[in-house]
């Protein structure tokens, strides 16, 4: 089949179509590895790697054909957009949010576990005096809700979020994973 793209005169299709892959697949590749999940990550790396070798193969056979020097570095530049946006859209993985405010965060608390988030609130002093820290612990897919809740009822909030590699007890919302909370989602305990 390769053969007919190149004799074909469609290489640099075929090299920008692998590239495109590959490099998008890497992505994700990378963000698994972040997670842990290693075994997912290897699978992974094994077809990107494959789809590299046919990409470079073209190239190296038709040195002669520059376009598919663009063709290559082409399917590079869309697989790295294509792989952020993808990954951005699928939302893998726990992140965890930090909401600092100086406003009795009460109602902000309340929502948040009327809208079945998990939240821990605790009394600090920032540097201008009382703050109110709330954590909780979310599907990344489920972010863009929770900041909107927050922005609504504490605009001057300040907000961090950062990814969770692992958890262990604890609730987690259980729009996806039932009334179990975290053992929903673990299955047992790590």
């Amino acid at each position: 089949m390769i053969e007919f793209f190149t004799q074909a005169g469609w290489a640099p299709l075929l090299i920008f179509l692998a590239r495109l892959s590959d490099v998008s697949l890497q992505t994700f590749r990378i963000i698994l590895i972040s997670r842990g999940q290693r075994g997912t990550a290897a699978l992974i790396g094994f077809c990107e790697s494959m789809l590299w070798l046919v990409a470079i193969t073209q190239v190296l056979r038709h040195l002669d054909h520059p376009l598919n020097y663009v063709a290559y570095a082409g399917g590079f530049a869309a697989g790295t957009w294509l792989g952020v946006t993808l990954e951005g859209k699928i939302a893998l993985g726990l992140v965890s949010v930090r909401i600092i405010t100086t406003e009795d965060a009460t109602l902000l608390s309340d929502e948040l576990r009327r809208q079945d988030f998990g939240v821990t609130s605790l009394a600090a002093r920032g540097l201008h005096g009382r703050v109110r820290l709330l954590f909780t612990i979310v599907q990344r897919k489920d972010t863009p809700r929770l900041l909107e809740i927050v922005r609504a009822i504490e605009p001057k909030a300040f907000i961090s979020v950062s990814d969770v590699r692992a958890v262990a007890e604890g609730y987690l919302s259980s729009s996806r994973f039932g009334r179990s909370g975290l053992w929903g989602l673990l299955g047992k305990r790590k």
